[in-house]
């Protein structure tokens, strides 16, 4: 079976993306190979380190559990914010 991840409104990307660091930075799971911390307040500018600095976007240290919780999270907050504006 095919997978389609294809994004029903492309410009979420972005957003969407930015919200993956920042529940990441929550959680803790960047800590000393993203500069040392989960910091909340720059986790949307944890994406930037990708390429800079030498260091690598490739986060293989982490689990699929830990992966897992933020797609979770994710998943929460918007279905959340959905009903907010619903109700």
């Amino acid at each position: 079976m095919a997978r389609n991840n294809r994004k029903v409104v492309p410009e979420s990307r972005e957003m969407l993306k930015k919200m993956q660091y920042e529940i990441a930075a929550e959680f803790g799971l960047y800590g000393s190979h993203y500069g040392g911390g989960a910091d909340t307040e720059f986790g949307s500018e944890l994406g930037a380190l990708g390429g800079s600095g030498g260091r690598s976007s490739y986060l293989g240290h982490l689990s699929s559990r830990d992966n897992g919780s933020v797609g979770g999270e994710i998943t929460k907050r918007l279905v959340k914010q959905a009903e907010q504006t619903l109700f």
